[in-house]
């Protein structure tokens, strides 16, 4: 099953190999790669058609967020749903730099976190680098609470382990059971 999400602003779609091109423009920037996990800095061409030709699990999406304009929509950045090692559904997304500051994070974020109540998750973790202040507090405006936890998370970019924040959000069912 493909998912599509559409919002006021903003298209998220699965990546196509089409994308390539606009997808290594995107991201080609240390400081959005450098807060990721798993992209490699420098991010080429080769990594955007790789990332895109990459299996996916259907049960957790993979989306592309672009700008909704009069013309062609407009790559603005990523997120998705995706299985830690734990067994935990994190969520996670990057939106590119000249996108910063227009709230496209969050925008995607809660499409992303209706999709994920549609799908029947109930629990989902995010983590954001301790240098990244910025993405906490989109995951705080997401509903995401601090566990309280930091701890070491590999960064590809960065060559190393940084220290991540872990936060999770409960999600709420709309099925509420009243006691009778």
């Amino acid at each position: 099953m493909t998912m599509f999400a559409r919002t006021e602003r903003l298209l998220l779609r699965p990546g196509w190999a089409e994308d390539a091109p606009a997808l290594a423009q995107a991201i080609a920037d240390e400081a959005i790669v450098r807060n990721l996990a798993s992209a490699p800095w420098p991010f080429a061409l080769r990594d955007a058609e790789a990332f895109l030709a990459a299996p996916r699990d259907p049960a957790f999406p993979s989306f592309l967020i672009f700008e909704r304009t009069a013309a062609a929509p407009q790559l603005v950045g990523a997120c998705g749903l995706g299985r830690r090692p734990s067994g935990a559904v994190e969520l996670g997304y990057w939106i590119a730099r000249d996108a910063w500051n227009q709230g496209y994070a969050t925008e995607a974020g809660y499409a992303l976190l209706d999709i994920a109540e549609a799908l029947g998750l109930q629990r989902l973790e995010a983590s954001y680098f301790i240098d990244n202040p910025a993405s906490g507090r989109v995951l705080e405006k997401l509903g995401f609470s601090p566990t309280g936890l930091s701890a070491p998370r590999y960064s590809c970019a960065r060559g190393q382990d940084s220290v991540a924040k872990l936060c999770r959000k409960v999600m709420v069912s709309q099925d509420v059971a009243i006691a009778a």
